[in-house]
């Protein structure tokens, strides 16, 4: 131990710990969580800043363990680190990697109990790699596996049902993860240049990817997408609830009392099993014909959608109403195509705002913008809204191109970030080389994390983690992520 070490007691200054945790890849962590958040279609809530502070902890805790667990390999290959070179203690590195660990324990445990399962099972790999496989052939393995239970602890905390979404890009920044320990392996030596060039290639087809649009979960999938789907059993009953209020509207308007508020009164009365209410009577609730529909259960039964709709109106719905449902939705009869039923829908629709009787069916009203949007017009007419100049239909389509665009640019720049040094490290796998490609390739985790949370339609998340790029770069000249 140096005199100067002596002095400190062995615990060190701050820019020794910096040194020890490596806080230049620090800013790699929190995306992960972001990430992971991002995959379930959830924005950053409270059990994302739980996962983002559980992820940090792990993460710095997994470096002191690291540096403990090879202190005597560093007393030959780096004699320069905190704890060969005796500016801290190898006990004050354990305790910290157990009190860090404990701390990102209990920060899962606040997100909730799928949290805390995520984070257990990370901190139980950061520790089997530390103290046993780093070494061994499992090592890449279980440092890839520790990435991508990272971004899942972001998912679990933030919305735990939606689990199963977040696994493809998880397994994106696993594959990255593998192939960058994989060159790391014999960075203090040097090595061939078979890792870097495969790390150069897994990184292309992470790229490639990553641009891929993901499929959207089945609770978060666009209503008419949801209509056009042919294993949906709710899209007759859709079809007909909607073609019900649309003669509604055009006949009363959303006035108070009107269908809207009936609507609205309907959704949240219990379903009752008598003949329905006489008009002008509603002591006993009862859903809505359409509403009826919605939740026929003739659909658990196998047989199709079976629709009740009794035959006095409902909560002041008219007769003509529950006549349209019915006869758009028989009962006991097998589901058509959704798809038939949205456009015969949109037509209805079409043709009772073209009245405009209640409703507002201005050139630019919002209620024939939204004929527009789902393709209908007037039977027999022009389409509704020909000649706006910007639709919901278009700025749909506008809203997919800019997604599109972003995340070519963002796979561009994760390339262009990890291309460079690897082929340099292919050309030339001396220590020098390796050591740049691996830190490279760790700052390149921050726009492959940006990458997944833009795929996702997070392009906040994604610019958010694109600011912290510099500031890594930045604190990489002074700090040492390798």
């Amino acid at each position: 131990m140096t005199r100067a070490a002596g002095e400190r007691g062995g615990w060190g200054n701050w820019g020794d710990w910096a040194e020890l945790l490596r806080v230049s890849a620090l800013f790699t962590v929190p995306g992960d969580a972001l990430a992971g958040a991002a995959a379930v279609r959830c924005g950053p809530n409270r059990g994302t800043a739980l996962a983002v502070c559980s992820s940090l902890c792990l993460y710095e805790a997994g470096m002191a363990l690291n540096d403990w667990a090879d202190r005597d390999i560093d007393a030959v290959e780096r004699p320069g680190r905190p704890l060969p070179s005796g500016r801290i203690a190898p006990g004050a590195a354990l305790t910290a990697a157990t009190g860090l660990t404990v701390a990102g324990l209990l920060c899962a445990a606040a997100a909730g109990r799928p949290a805390l399962t995520t984070a257990t099972a990370l901190a139980g790999t950061v520790w089997a790699y530390d103290l046993g496989l780093k070494n061994t052939p499992a090592g890449p393995p279980a440092m890839a596996a520790a990435r991508a239970l990272d971004l899942l602890l972001g998912a679990t905390a933030s919305a735990p049902a939606a689990l199963r979404s977040a696994l493809p890009p998880a397994a994106l920044l696993g594959a990255h993860t593998l192939a960058v320990t994989a060159v790391s392996r014999r960075e203090a030596v040097g090595g061939s240049s078979a890792a870097p060039l495969g790390a150069l290639a897994v990184g292309t087809v992470i790229a490639w990817a990553a641009t891929r649009r993901p499929v959207p979960a089945a609770g978060h999938r666009a209503p008419l997408a949801a209509a056009h789907d042919t294993t949906a059993p709710g899209g007759l009953a859709a079809g007909a609830a909607t073609a019900a209020l649309a003669g509604e509207l055009s006949r009363t308007g959303p006035r108070r009392g009107g269908p809207v508020r009936r609507l609205a009164r309907a959704l949240s009365a219990p379903a009752s099993s008598g003949q329905g209410n006489r008009l002008g009577r509603r002591r006993v609730p009862r859903r809505a014909p359409a509403v009826s529909a919605a939740f026929g259960s003739g659909a658990a039964s196998g047989r199709g959608l079976v629709v009740a709709v009794g035959r006095a109106p409902a909560n002041g719905w008219s007769r003509s109403a529950a006549a349209a449902v019915r006869a758009a939705a028989s009962a006991r009869t097998a589901v058509p195509s959704p798809a038939a039923v949205v456009q015969g829908t949109t037509a209805a629709v079409a043709h009772g705002l073209a009245r405009g009787k209640g409703v507002r069916a201005g050139r630019g009203s919002p209620a024939r913008r939204l004929v527009t949007a789902t393709g209908g017009g007037p039977p027999g007419g022009p389409r509704a809204g020909a000649g706006l100049p910007l639709t919901i239909a278009s700025r749909g389509a506008a809203a997919s191109r800019f997604a599109a665009v972003a995340g070519a640019v963002l796979a561009g720049g994760y390339v262009a970030t990890v291309a460079r040094p690897l082929a340099h490290a292919a050309l030339n796998p001396s220590p020098y080389f390796l050591q740049r490609a691996v830190g490279s390739g760790i700052r390149a985790m921050i726009p492959l994390q940006a990458v997944l949370a833009s795929r996702a339609g997070a392009h906040r998340t994604a610019a958010g983690l694109l600011a912290l790029m510099p500031v890594a770069r930045r604190l990489s000249r002074k700090v040492s992520a390798t």
